[in-house]
C-alpha cells in the first residue's frame, strides 16, 4: 500500500526536492511504492514529493507493459532536442484536469541508478515527457506551472470543482 498523494496546493509539491547522498535499501523501498503508486494512477511516471517524499527521487514507465521502470536519483537533464513534442498532462496532485504542455522530444539524463551508479539514457516521446515532467517536481514545479496565469488559474479553479 502507498502513502496516499498529497494535493495542491500542498507544500511539498513546491520544494526542491533533497538530493539522495546515496542509494540504500530505504530509497529501493521508497521507488518499490513510487511505482506501486504509478501503476495505480494508472500513470507513466511519478516524482516522490508528489507522495510528501522530500527526496529527488522518480520512477519513469511508458512502456506498453508494466514492469519497465526505470528509477532514477537525481536525475537531470544534460541534452534537449530541439525537435518539440505537445503531449496532454496530468497529475494525481491536481485530479481531475489535463493541459497540453510542449517539451522537448528527446532528452538525455544523468542520474544514481538502483545500484547508487551514475548512469545516463536517452528518453524519446512520451518516455522523454514523462522524465521532464518529474524532474520539474523535483524543482518543486508543475505542469500547470508552464501555463499562462488564467489558464493554471483556471485548471486549478476546475479540479477544486470537480473535486468537491
Amino acid at each position: 500500500m502507498h502513502r496516499p498523494f498529497v494535493m495542491y496546493p500542498h507544500a511539498a509539491l513546491r520544494k526542491p526536492a533533497e538530493k539522495v547522498d546515496a542509494v540504500t535499501d530505504e530509497v529501493r523501498a521508497i521507488w518499490d511504492e513510487m511505482i506501486e503508486a504509478m501503476d495505480a494512477m494508472p500513470g507513466v511516471g511519478l516524482a516522490a514529493p508528489q507522495l510528501g517524499i522530500g527526496l529527488a527521487l522518480a520512477v519513469v514507465d511508458a512502456s506498453d507493459k508494466r514492469g519497465q521502470a526505470v528509477k532514477m536519483a537525481n536525475p537531470e537533464v544534460l541534452h534537449s532536442s530541439i525537435e518539440m513534442r505537445d503531449h496532454e498532462e496530468g497529475s494525481p496532485n491536481l485530479p481531475h484536469v489535463r493541459a497540453k504542455i510542449t517539451r522537448p522530444r528527446a532528452v538525455t539524463v544523468r542520474y544514481l541508478n538502483e545500484l547508487g551508479i551514475w548512469d545516463r539514457k536517452d528518453f524519446v516521446g512520451l518516455w522523454a515527457t514523462s522524465v521532464q515532467h518529474q524532474i520539474d517536481h523535483l524543482a518543486g514545479k508543475m505542469y500547470i506551472d508552464r501555463l499562462s496565469k488564467t489558464k493554471r488559474d483556471m485548471l486549478v479553479r476546475k479540479s477544486q470543482k470537480a473535486g468537491r
